[in-house]
């Protein structure tokens, strides 16, 4: 063996953007029209500079005049165009004209697709960093009804030429993954990021829809960017479709439960009623500007080793049922969670939480990482007016009701406890049901799984008859 040979380390090569750009340009049957608004034309243009672009491009427009894009694709209802539903618009729209206008008696192997984008990039005072919407409507074999896959991404670069770039580079693979990763959406979600990184430009809602995507289970596809660091936090509605987490976050007051809901008990969801009802009577806290969030952290889910998917799935479809918002994160601590909240809104918040997760929030062994420590973290957690609504814990031993009146935290931290304590930040939720303290999810959970019986009156009626119907948490 050669001394190259010999240092020689693995390497996986990844196709560059040219030849992406250039093996589409030269498939006879690929051919579309491309639609750019708010960053110029960076993603066609890579299919002009490959070369034979005559093969792939029916046409190219950029209607940056807000005039001339509602004489093309109509006008709203919200007047706004850097939105999903204007992403939609504009692949319909294009999509429709090329069926019209070209011949499938004359081309009928052409697989016809639109791929747009609407984005708005960071403004000149450098204040709001930019997002925006792309996405690609196509076909996976002539005439078949139309795919779609709808993402949205958040500009992290400090200069609009580069976010232009980031968006042209990320148009291409989004273009080559629909026609050559598309019976394998995880590893297409993967090779959007080729010759990217997240420092540069993160995707944090993406939706899949078609036939060709007809088993893929978009809750799944969230789980996925969560799990490959693509974004932070996702979020999806009750009927399991991905929903953009500013859309729902945006100037809104936000009342929050982290848990493993695995099930859903009494226990949290009297955990969600009463503490809504409390959040609700704060001054300046409007029910009609106000929203629920399930939280479910990554390291929940990795509780027992590796991420079972449809354990997640299991817990999802039971908040679903019950009318809830979920947001799957991965933030450990609750000072990010917090903070990420605070990047939609300045309205009031609001966390829910038993006394055993309190009296982790006060151990300073997770705020070692930070230069100010625990101080650092309560000044970014208590931000804004923000309460803690605390449900007991019952002592199984004796019997005792812990609240945050007789709560015990480390001595070093009693007082800083007590400021906050003091000062109306922590407070109790003392309408609660005596009964609800004896349930443990995870008692539940075990009881399912290994059939015992009993466990349905620990669990609202609705899900108790779910999980029997559907056999839900019957694995591992």
């Amino acid at each position: 063996m050669s001394i190259i040979s010999e240092g020689e380390k693995e390497f996986k090569e990844i196709t560059s953007v040219q030849n992406k750009a250039m093996r589409l340009n030269l498939n006879e049957n690929i051919y579309g029209t491309f639609a750019e608004i708010g960053a110029g034309q960076e993603t066609v243009r890579h299919f002009f500079r490959a070369g034979n672009a005559s093969g792939t491009v029916a046409k190219t427009l950029s209607a940056y005049d807000k005039d001339f894009s509602d004489a093309i694709y109509g006008i709203e209802d919200d007047g706004r165009y850097v939105t999903e539903q204007r992403l939609t618009s504009m692949m319909r729209y294009e999509t429709g004209l090329i069926e019209e206008r070209i011949s499938r008696l004359k081309h009928p192997n052409k697989l016809f697709f639109s791929y747009a984008n609407t984005v708005a990039t960071i403004d000149w005072a450098k204040k709001y960093k930019g997002h925006g919407w792309l996405g690609i409507r196509f076909q996976t074999a002539p005439g078949e009804d139309y795919n779609e896959i709808v993402l949205h991404v958040q500009f992290h670069e400090n200069n609009a030429v580069h976010q232009q770039i980031s968006l042209g580079i990320m148009g291409v693979n989004l273009i080559y993954g629909a026609f050559y990763y598309h019976d394998d959406p995880k590893n297409l979600l993967k090779h959007l990021f080729d010759h990217l990184s997240t420092d540069k430009i993160e995707i944090d809602a993406i939706n899949f829809t078609g036939p060709a995507f007809k088993n893929v289970d978009n809750r799944l596809m969230s789980l996925e960017l969560v799990k490959n660091g693509i974004t932070e936090a996702i979020m999806f509605a009750p009927d399991g479709n991905n929903v953009l987490p500013a859309s729902i976050l945006y100037k809104r007051n936000i009342l929050t439960l982290r848990g493993s809901f695995r099930p859903v008990t009494k226990v949290n969801m009297a955990m969600y009623e009463k503490s809504l009802k409390l959040f609700l009577n704060e001054r300046k806290v409007d029910e009609d500007k106000t929203v629920v969030i399930f939280e479910i952290t990554l390291s929940n889910l990795k509780g027992e080793g590796e991420i079972d998917e449809q354990d997640f799935l299991d817990r999802a479809d039971l908040l679903g049922s019950l009318g809830q918002t979920v947001m799957l994160s991965n933030f450990q601590e609750y000072y990010k969670v917090v903070e990420y909240f605070g990047q939609h809104t300045k309205e009031r918040m609001g966390l829910t939480m038993g006394v055993s997760t309190l009296q982790d929030i006060f151990d300073e062994r997770y705020y070692r990482h930070l230069s100010g420590g625990i101080l650092e973290a309560f000044g970014k957690l208590f931000f804004k007016s923000l309460k803690i609504y605390l449900y007991p814990l019952k002592n199984e031993e004796t019997g005792e009701i812990t609240t945050s009146e007789n709560l015990k935290v480390h001595p070093r931290m009693q007082e800083l406890y007590q400021y906050f304590k003091d000062n109306g930040r922590v407070v109790d939720i003392k309408d609660y049901d005596p009964e609800s303290l004896d349930i443990h999810s995870r008692q539940v959970h075990e009881m399912i799984r290994e059939g015992k019986g009993g466990w349905e009156s620990m669990l609202p009626e609705s899900t108790s008859k779910m999980i029997k119907e559907k056999s839900l948490f019957k694995g591992k």
